[in-house]
């Protein structure tokens, strides 16, 4: 009788992770972004594995001792053979310098016994298939996807690297860089009188409906921060791959068309531009991570690991509503609050302010009056809780026609708001709430300082 064949695993190198991580607590930061506890064939070194996580997740120290406990707390512990276990564990491996290496293995072996438990539900779709075709293989591609999406491991790439990989595709030519680092401030005076600039442990949460120019707002933030200023800024961009990040900065700084920038059409003038800015923006400390389906732990062990690396100023997430749960059948309003928690978590942890791109709910649209409310934050949880501060984005133009908004005002003393931005402070733990009065340039993507005196006003 022939011997059944086990799926791919590598035991040795799953007890060399575990091991790693028992010896050296900061051995979980190389790891956890990437490697999952299904990644682990041996089912005891898995619940091993995700005692570590859960420690992590609660910013406790992991070693032999507290991996015990948690064990233990979890009834666990007796089933995996007890102290006794975690000792050998940490009796054949001198060293967690290779911690990476062997997690990467774990992952591989994981990824392909997915994809033979793919190959079997693939085989049922042909068995069972009706006549409809393309649906018996779109259904083929999404369980191929699914496996293929779960090895995506993407992580920080530098405003040069980004800009490398742009003109190495548009043809055109870079420039090196060097930086210094400083102080965190937004570049926009008037908000920067009103909040005292980002200050660090707070989490600021900036929201408001489609189309008004979050991601806009984020990013300027971004480049006036890391070019005024010096500072260095994590970009975690969950919405848009940095390809599209790095051509609205384009855009912004240049001032040629982002439909130009995008299409890389560049007449001879814009050239010289794109090309200066492409300078500018290389001077930026700005690191962006478009992996586009992070968790709270992945977000966590990543800014941790740049800002050991190279000392963060500044943390950007594009957008809270994108990040995923934990997948413990919570519901999204229990995911996203337990997501708030950690976002403020981190900036508390890590003394850094984290701006997080929030959207808000449809209710906006339906109130006679669009002016946003903290009570529309989408499925809000503890947002308005949690963050120190709440911006919302709202623009009049978006909502009235030049003619309906002369029936509303006086025509004689006001001007229709054509591209101007109320930006509205509506909390503030440690200061004034108000309003501050950009313009936004929609060819370009970017906001700007008013001219007037007047651009700012407090209740």
């Amino acid at each position: 009788m022939a011997q059944e064949k086990l799926p791919p695993h590598d035991i040795e190198a799953e007890e060399a992770v575990i091991g790693s991580l028992l010896i050296d607590p900061e051995a979980i930061l190389k790891v956890a972004t990437f490697l999952k506890p299904e990644d682990f064939f041996d089912e005891t070194n898995q619940a091993i594995y995700q005692a570590c996580l859960s420690l992590y997740q609660r910013n406790e120290v992991i070693n032999q001792i507290t991996v015990a406990h948690e064990l233990m707390r979890q009834n666990k512990l007796e089933q995996i053979g007890g102290a006794a276990y975690l000792s050998h564990l940490i009796s054949i491996v001198p060293t967690s310098l290779h911690v990476e290496h062997y997690a990467q293995i774990v992952s591989e072996m994981g990824v392909m016994r997915h994809l033979i438990t793919a190959a079997g539900q693939i085989a049922a779709i042909g068995y069972e298939a009706g006549p409809d075709i393309e649906a018996s293989l779109n259904k083929a591609e999404d369980i191929l996807f699914q496996v293929k999406r779960g090895r995506d491991t993407r992580d920080f790439v530098s405003m040069r690297e980004a800009l490398g990989q742009y003109f190495e595709e548009a043809g055109k030519p870079t420039v090196s860089w060097e930086r210094e680092l400083p102080h965190v401030l937004t570049g926009f005076a008037g908000l920067d009188d009103l909040l005292g600039g980002l200050q660090p442990s707070d989490l600021i949460v900036l929201a408001a409906r489609p189309s008004l120019g979050k991601t806009s707002l984020a990013l300027n933030i971004a480049r006036n921060t890391a070019i005024n200023q010096g500072a260095c800024v994590a970009l975690f961009s969950l919405e848009m791959a940095r390809e599209s990040v790095v051509q609205r900065l384009l855009a912004s700084e240049s001032g040629v068309n982002s439909r130009d920038v995008r299409l890389g059409r560049f007449g001879e003038n814009d050239e010289a531009r794109i090309i200066e800015a492409s300078g500018i923006l290389s001077e930026a400390a700005i690191y962006i991570d478009d992996s586009p389906q992070l968790r709270v732990i992945d977000i966590r062990s990543k800014a941790r690991r740049l800002h050991f690396e190279r000392n963060i100023d500044l943390i950007i997430v594009d957008y809270l509503q994108l990040i995923q749960g934990d997948g413990r059948n919570e519901t999204r309003v229990q995911e996203i609050s337990k997501i708030t928690r950690s976002l403020k978590t981190l900036a508390r942890e890590l003394d850094v302010p984290v701006l997080a791109v929030s959207q808000l709910s449809r209710a906006v649209e339906w109130r006679a009056s669009h002016v946003p409310q903290l009570a529309d934050l989408r499925e809000s949880g503890t947002i308005e809780q949690d963050a120190d501060i709440v911006v919302f984005i709202y623009r009049d133009d978006m909502y009235h026609s030049e003619e309906e908004w002369y029936k509303l005002h006086d025509i004689e003393k006001e001007r229709y708001p054509r591209g101007i931005a109320d930006i509205i402070v509506a909390k503030h733990r440690n200061g004034p709430l108000g309003r501050v009065k950009l313009r936004f340039l929609n060819r370009v993507v970017k906001f700007d300082n008013l001219e007037e005196a007047e651009s700012i006003s407090t209740p």
